[in-house]
């Protein structure tokens, strides 16, 4: 199986802009499969004005990802970014990775829990079972071929952005209701236990 890396980030075609407004949940886009993008339209300058955009709302809100029906473009595009996030302290660090008609296949059954948060439901987070190992096949922002693997609590990442893609948030995986609570509740009686799990999903998976 090869891996593929993704190239790197052409400069900006424009100054940028404004941040994307980031819907909510109950908005309908949120809800539909995006269609996939083909690479005339992935190559052209108005694409690639909406990945930057895509990609300088994501650092705005201090997200890990955001897929583009989170701002009200519902193609099949996402972009994901781990850098010592201060709204996720306790993940490793992912480089930004744009991924363009994605396509994700456990490596394996075997699942861990993962707590969950989104900018589409604000407020809330929730346990998800989560696939430990992934084949990520898609397009970079340039239209290349990328194809690696993921793992661990990285592995959840991917899969929660590319739900959004097929319409899905992360309360439709939760599988225990009782394990839903508000981010400060979260902090005060979740956290501890939750970077434990993490610290020794990375030992196992390096990431």
């Amino acid at each position: 199986m090869s891996e593929t890396t993704t190239l790197p980030l052409e400069p900006p075609r424009e100054p940028p802009r404004e941040p994307l407004p980031i819907a909510q949940i109950g908005e309908p886009v949120l809800r539909v499969r995006a269609r996939e993008v083909t690479l005339d339209e992935l190559r052209s300058p108005e694409f690639q004005r909406f990945i930057d955009q895509l990609i300088a709302t994501m650092h705005h809100a201090k997200g890990a990802g955001l897929a583009a029906n989170q701002v009200f473009q519902p193609v099949q595009a996402c972009a994901i970014e781990v850098r010592d996030n201060p709204r996720y302290p306790y993940k490793p660090n992912i480089p930004l990775t744009v991924l363009i008609n994605p396509v994700l296949e456990p490596l394996s059954a075997e699942r861990f829990d993962n707590f969950e948060g989104c900018l589409s439901v604000p407020n809330l987070r929730g346990v998800v079972p989560r696939y430990a190992e992934l084949r990520v096949r898609a397009l970079d922002r340039h239209g290349a071929p990328l194809d690696f693997e993921v793992r661990g609590i990285t592995a959840g990442t991917f899969q929660h952005e590319v739900d959004h893609l097929e319409g899905k948030l992360f309360l439709d995986r939760v599988e225990d209701r009782t394990s839903l609570c508000t981010w400060d509740a979260f902090h005060r009686y979740q956290e501890p236990a939750f970077r434990a799990r993490v610290e020794a999903l990375v030992a196992r998976w390096g990431s």
